[in-house]
């Protein structure tokens, strides 16, 4: 056999090991989210919060596609009564990105107004995003608002702390065909790391600080 071929037979023997070992447990965090997903605003139930999860800023500020997509789904559950207070959960590691501002500025100016935006600047993943909002701010019960391929594992993490939460599943790969591929793939890691986190580890995130309730 040549060193190709075995080159070729590792990559794909630790290919069908890796399948073996993850596949289980996203069909866990299907099956465990299932119940508490919902398509359509209009169906979801009412909560006093909806929780926005960052993604990426441009470097002028706006929101990529899929953030502005989850920014607008909220201020639609906001003007229809559905949730009180939204909370922007993002990335603010470096002074010169910062998601949760991006955030709030593209709410206001679909008529949110500025006391009803919360902003965690260290939701650095979901699960410190779901952490310091029920240690943090104190969310009891919330909306969780991201795109299909996520919500599941946020929802999985957020009830399993404690929190009272729902998911609005926002279109994915009918919206965005050619993020299946990188979004899927990470979100299989994202999977296994949650479920290490959550029966194994059970971390604190880097930043706590404060209790800062969402009244």
């Amino acid at each position: 056999m040549t060193i190709f071929r075995r080159i070729l037979v590792v990559a794909a023997t630790a290919i069908v090991v890796a399948v073996a070992i993850t596949a289980p447990i996203i069909a866990h965090v299907n099956r465990f989210a299932a119940p508490y997903e919902y398509q359509y605003a209009y169906s979801i139930p009412d909560r006093p919060v909806a929780i926005v999860f960052g993604a990426y800023v441009y470097p002028n500020k706006s929101l990529s596609p899929i953030l502005a997509d989850r920014v607008q789904a909220a201020v639609d559950l906001y003007r229809a009564g559905r949730v009180k207070k939204i909370l922007m959960t993002g990335d603010n590691s470096r002074k010169v990105y910062d998601e949760p501002t991006a955030m709030k500025t593209y709410a206001m100016s679909h008529g949110v107004p500025s006391k009803d935006i919360v902003l965690d600047y260290a939701g650095f993943d979901t699960y410190d995003s779901c952490y310091r909002a029920i240690h943090i701010f104190e969310v009891k019960r919330a909306i969780l608002v991201t795109q299909t391929y996520h919500d599941h594992r946020a929802i999985m993490i957020a009830r399993r702390l404690g929190m009272d939460a729902v998911g609005l599943d926002l279109p994915d790969w009918s919206k965005y065909p050619d993020l299946r591929i990188p979004c899927e793939t990470r979100e299989w890691a994202a999977d296994v790391k949650a479920e290490w986190q959550l029966n194994v580890t059970h971390p604190r995130p880097k930043f706590l600080g404060p209790k800062l309730p969402i009244s």
